[in-house]
Formats: structure tokens, sequence, C-alpha cells
């Protein structure tokens, strides 16, 4: 066995011993439980390491002195497992065992970690609707939050009707979990009305407008999409527009070698195996029939591989979304998702090939947004079987009527033209209810029909001085 790999087998051991003493144990007591066959002043040396990284608290001096283990501890109760807290404990997200495990092997220091390259066969290994990262009763629990009531309408059909608060919503929590620092007033701000924020940077305002066109591209194109390279690699040109040093980047696979922050994995450098791993996640992730777990798959293998230059967590968050918004399920936007805990999730999946921590996370976040987006569909009331039927029809003539900056006359007489190509029991109500639209349009809720800020003002000008 190497030093490096004894030593890490050392650090667990006594994360392990004591994480299950809640009043501490001197030095003897933790070498008595660990069994470990070390020296007690290694031993010192290990704990002063764990003590530098934050997961070892030290009381007393000298021969008085105890150590406590610093994260909060796990418990087990009556109804499964719950975590107590404690003052480092910023995150009401409930973990399992293993995911505190995983934290702590994830925050030791660098040095203390084992360098370590991609794994072929983490992916190779798994056979979809086989193997599964979520157990049968976590898929049923996701299924019974996420269950809205148009299950049976084409794809997308919720995501569009929520498509407004999507929009902001996703938009500012994926770009929040990169270090963007746009609060979600100054993110509505931007979407709904194409105002930047003047303190913030333009990289962060690019950042946001690209999420919202990558949203607007899984959710309008629901029925053509899904997990193929046309899908991913455009998903990353939506996200990275304007943000890569070059702009060729933007929807192709890496060809060089890269590093990732504050980790000891390094993911593949030779561009056949990135094409090679890359076409088999695709596979594998199409063949996934539960769309949960297709889900969470792609949020685990999209980041590990690291297909792109950059920017691939970020197409793996929205990536996750598509078999929810295939399948009308309610959408996840990693509402209050701490940061610090989600790269920590993901560390574990780069360093040690380990889920649970990321998919604690992946539970938690869907419940929060499916109870937020309930409350919002709720808040619109039962949606209009009319407009159910005609929707593309509806969005399609308001989206030319916008774009063409037409006034009241000429979209009045372009309103009747293409009500002919609906059955003469329709029309007038097709009429109606497209001038009900049309009227009611503002600022903040013209974005579903893919309309820019300035497409719509253009247009707003127009409409108003036709009255």
């Amino acid at each position: 066995m190497s030093q490096s790999k004894k030593v890490t087998q050392q650090i667990e051991t006594i994360i392990r011993v004591l994480s299950s003493l809640e009043q501490g144990a001197s030095i003897e007591e933790i070498k008595a439980l660990s069994g470990l066959d070390i020296e007690l002043r290694t031993l010192q040396r290990r704990l002063a390491d764990l003590k530098k990284s934050g997961l070892v608290k030290i009381s007393g001096d000298k021969r008085s002195t105890r150590y406590y283990y610093a994260l909060p501890r796990i418990i087990q109760s009556g109804s499964g497992i719950e975590k107590t807290t404690s003052p480092e404990d910023t995150s009401l997200l409930p973990l399992s065992e293993e995911s505190q495990e995983i934290r702590s092997l994830v925050l030791l220091p660098e040095l203390r970690r084992k360098p370590v390259g991609y794994n072929r066969e983490f992916l190779e290994n798994y056979q979809p609707n086989i193997d599964s990262y979520l157990t049968p009763h976590e898929k049923q629990k996701l299924a019974e939050i996420g269950k809205t009531t148009i299950n049976d309408q084409p794809a997308g059909t919720y995501a569009k009707e929520i498509l407004n608060r999507l929009l902001i919503d996703l938009s500012w929590n994926s770009s929040r979990l990169e270090g963007n620092t746009y609060s979600l007033l100054d993110t509505e701000r931007l979407i709904v009305q194409g105002h930047a924020s003047d303190s913030k940077s333009a990289m962060e305002a690019q950042m946001i407008l690209n999420h919202k066109d990558a949203i607007e591209f899984i959710v309008q194109g629901a029925n053509d999409i899904g997990f193929n390279r046309y899908t991913i690699q455009n998903l990353h040109a939506l996200l990275s527009n304007n943000l890569l040093p070059n702009p060729a980047a933007s929807g192709r696979l890496r060809t060089f070698a890269v590093g990732i922050s504050k980790s000891v994995y390094t993911p593949l450098a030779m561009p056949q195996l990135i094409e090679a791993m890359f076409e088999k996640m695709l596979e594998k992730a199409e063949k996934i029939q539960n769309p949960f777990e297709q889900s969470f798959f792609v949020m685990v293998h999209i980041p590990y591989l690291q297909p792109f230059d950059d920017v691939n967590k970020r197409v793996s968050r929205l990536a996750a979304n598509i078999p929810l918004n295939h399948h009308n399920l309610s959408p996840l936007s990693f509402t209050d998702v701490p940061s610090n805990l989600y790269i920590q999730g993901m560390l574990g999946v780069y360093e040690l090939n380990r889920i649970e921590l990321l998919k604690d996370i992946f539970l938690w976040a869907y419940e929060r947004s499916s109870l937020r987006y309930a409350a919002v569909r709720q808040s619109l009331g039962e949606p209009d079987p009319f407009r159910m039927k005609y929707r593309e029809q509806i969005r399609a003539l308001i989206t030319e009527i916008i774009s063409r900056s037409l006034g009241r006359e000429i979209a009045i007489a372009l309103i009747n033209d293409r009500s002919l190509q609906l059955p003469s029991i329709d029309r007038a109500k097709f009429i109606e209810t497209v001038e009900t639209e049309l009227m009611s349009l503002h600022e903040g809720n013209f974005a579903r029909y893919w309309i820019t800020p300035t497409e719509f003002k253009r247009w707003k000008d127009v409409w108003d001085i036709s009255v």
C-alpha cells in the first residue's frame, strides 16, 4: 500500500470514530477505538491536519485535550436518518451518513486527497434500467411530488404554463451556483426588461441571458430534443455564448486537457476518448426509462466527463430538466441549494465516484422546486382547454405579430386570415383569444413568445400609437 493511500485510510478511520462520539475523545481514546497501529505523535499530526481543514475541533490543553468532530452529526430516529445542527452548519438540507462521510473526505486539504483520473468503468459498468442510482422508494416519492394535473398533455405543456417564473428561477439559481452575484430581483429585471445591473459585470449578465435562451430551447422544443448530440451540444452553445475565449468552442467537444479548481481530479485529455465516452454517456442516458433516474444520471456524468472546455455543470443542470419537461413533471430549478454543498457533492463524484451527497441534494432540491411550482400554477387557475388545443397556433401568430411590429389594423387582418385555417366552429373563439392575449401583454409576461425586450418595445410603441 502506498504511503498516500495509507494516510488517507488513517484519516477516514479517525473521522469515522470522532463522528460517532458526541462528547469527543482524548488522543489515547481515539487510538484505542480506531485500532490504528500508529504512534501517538503521528496521530497527533493527523488530528492537527483535520483541525486545519475544519473537520475537527479541539478543547482543553496538554493532557486534558479533547477532539471533536466539527461537522453536524447524524443520528438515527424511528423515521429514518436525521441531521442535528451545529453553529458551523449553514444548510437545512438533510444528509445521510454516507453523504456526511463524503463531505468529510472532500473537505480534507488537497495534499491529503489522492489524485485521480477519469474512471471509465464508472460509466461503462452502469446498465440502464438494471442499475439505478435512485432507489424504487425514491423514484416513487419523486413521482408523487412532481406529478402535475396535465401529465396526459403534449410534452412541455406544464413548463410552458409556468415559463415566466421558470426562466427567472432556474436562470438565477443555476447562475448563483456558478458564483454569479446577481440578486433575484436583478435577474428578473434583466430577463423581463433587458436592463443589466450597473454594479455587476457584463459576464454575469451574459450568463443569465444565456440561461434564459437555453431554458426556452428545452421548453419550446420539448418534442424534438433528447439525450443526443444535437441537444446537448446546442445546449452548451447557448449557455456558453460569448463567455469562452474561443467562440468556436461553444457547442464543440473539448480537444485539450483541463483541470478542476480545488480538486485532485483530472478529466480525460485525449479527444478520441472524450468523444467515445460522450457518445456512450448519451446512449445510456437515452435508454433510461425513469425520468428521475435520467435526470440524476446526467447531473452526475456530464460534469464528471467534462466534455466541453467549460460550462459543463450548467449544461448538466439544464439537461436534468429535459426528461422532467418531456413527461410534464415539475421542473428542477435548484431553489435554495447551498453552493458550497453542491460543490462538495460534485467533488464526491469527481474524486470518489460516489453519488450519495449529490443525490441527497437532488432529492431535496426537487421537492423544494415542486412545492414552489405547485403554488405558482395554483395561482394561475385551471388552464383554458381551448388555449391548450390551439396553443401552438396562438403562440406562432402572436410571435409573428410582435416580431414584425404590426399595428392593430394589420394585426386584426392577419388574425382573421389565420383563423380561416381552423374549423369554422372555433374561428370566433380563436380571434377573441388572440386579441385578448395581445391586449394583456406587458413587459412582465412576453418571454413565453420567444421575443426579445427590444422586439417587444418596438412592437409596443407601434401598437400603442395605432389605438
